[in-house]
């Protein structure tokens, strides 16, 4: 078990668990695990909009500066743009200051290597060994102490790199375009790369004021993205989340599209072109039935993994696939980004969209999901999977089940709580089955 690290980076309430004092060993322990060579060595700082992050920016700054690292800011930019930046600007690290999909009050600490990834477990392990050690004693000289500067041209740079994951034909003129940034990090980045491909666009959620980061906005909340669509008559209605790593779509009858529908579009699209680098994608154990059945239709295998686009991409880099995500709208296109990018997956589905002359709502109903009923039962302490009784009711749904549909229970990476995911043919089977284990969890628990 890692102290700090979760399975995105460090995260939590600001003030309460990323304090300044965190980022500041956070800063100094990072910067001196990356200084690898005897040449100057550099790290860039995004952020997304929340009002702690002018908090924990200058904290992370005085971390690094400290152990003799200079620092480029980068300022609210998503957090695949971070990841691109690393690399494109030959940096021994990337840093992303945001907690993703959560609410203003909670931050969080996103890295990168110089190669544009997340970091491995290994890595992250080295640097908390650090974080508890006698930081003070690996300090900078006086004359070796770190610079700090703002950039300024880093959107137009993102700009054009979201550009150019589409051929130079394609274009979006024709197609109004309802964006909802979230009041996050893309707010301004996506309107404009959309406005530059020729749509007309519509943004909503680009008023960011430190507080209102995905409140009542963006991927997690599509509700007003939907309300729009159907009042301006709209082609389609792109939802990213607060540091646009995860995308959602609305079509033009309002019906909202998660992950799996884009990725089947996706995948059928490359595997038509000829694109696939593996004859199938790399998904979650929570992905609907329904994708796995669409895609060996069309001759494709879906790869599972466990929950979180980390283990999606690492999957993908061990066996050579070049498309994964998630239900939730994490897309990874590892042709173009190292990590998920909500605006560059909006492109991919949009190019189809021109492409083939059809309605969004045609274009994204690739199949049918199938009924899927996810319930969470809380807990005080202990391991309510390990009980016997627990175990005969798990292993008698899936034998209710059969083969017509799947189980999946696991516990909560960041709260107690067991969830319990049936899908399958029958709807009151599986509501039966999810029925039988949570009153199983819940027995124990109580």
């Amino acid at each position: 078990m890692r102290k700090y690290f979760g399975t995105d980076g460090i995260r939590g309430r600001a003030n309460g668990v990323i304090t300044p004092e965190l980022a500041l060993k956070v800063g100094q322990a990072a910067g001196l695990v990356f200084q690898r060579g005897d040449h100057r060595h550099r790290v860039v700082i995004g952020k997304d909009t929340r009002l702690s992050g002018y908090m924990i920016e200058t904290a992370l700054i005085a971390g690094f500066t400290s152990v003799g690292m200079d620092v480029l800011q980068l300022g609210p930019m998503p957090t695949p743009a971070v990841a691109m930046l690393t690399r494109s600007m030959r940096a021994d690290i990337g840093v992303m200051i945001s907690a993703s999909h959560n609410a203003y009050e909670d931050n969080g600490i996103k890295l990168f290597g110089p190669d544009g990834f997340k970091l491995s477990d290994e890595v992250e392990r080295e640097i908390e060994a650090l974080l508890d050690g006698q930081l003070h004693k690996r300090l900078a000289g006086a004359r070796d102490i770190g610079r700090a500067k703002r950039i300024e041209s880093v959107h137009a740079r993102y700009i054009e790199f979201a550009k150019r994951t589409l051929p130079r034909h394609v274009t979006l003129d024709g197609l109004r375009v309802v964006v909802d940034c979230a009041n996050g990090a893309a707010y301004r980045v996506a309107p404009e790369t959309l406005w530059e491909l020729g749509a007309e666009v519509i943004a909503i959620g680009v008023e960011p004021d430190g507080f209102n980061i995905n409140r009542d906005v963006g991927s997690t909340a599509p509700t007003a993205l939907v309300s729009k669509v159907r009042e301006l008559r709209a082609d389609i209605g792109i939802a990213l989340d607060g540091d646009a790593d995860r995308v959602l779509i609305v079509d033009e009858k309002g019906q909202v599209v998660d992950g799996d529908q884009l990725m089947a579009v996706v995948a059928r699209s490359w595997k038509e072109d000829g694109r696939l680098t593996q004859p199938g994608l790399v998904a979650t154990i929570m992905s609907n039935l329904g994708l796995e059945r669409f895609l060996g239709g069309i001759g494709l295998t879906l790869a599972r993994t466990a929950v979180g686009d980390r283990y999606v991409l690492e999957h993908m880099r061990e066996h050579g696939y070049n498309l994964g995500g998630e239900q939730s709208g994490h897309i990874i296109m590892s042709d173009y980004a190292t990590t998920g990018d909500g605006l560059v997956a909006a492109l991919q589905l949009l190019s189809v969209v021109k492409r083939v002359g059809r309605p969004v709502s045609e274009v994204c109903h690739c199949f049918d999901p199938l009924p899927q009923i996810l319930r969470n039962v809380r807990y005080g302490s202990g391991a309510p999977l390990q009980q016997e009784t627990v175990t005969t009711a798990i292993a008698h749904a899936r034998e209710r089940l059969g083969n017509s549909g799947r189980l999946v229970i696991r516990p909560s990476g960041t709260e107690p709580v067991i969830r319990v995911m049936a899908e399958g043919d029958d709807r009151r089977l599986v509501s039966d089955v999810v029925d039988e284990v949570v009153d199983a969890v819940a027995n124990v628990a109580a």
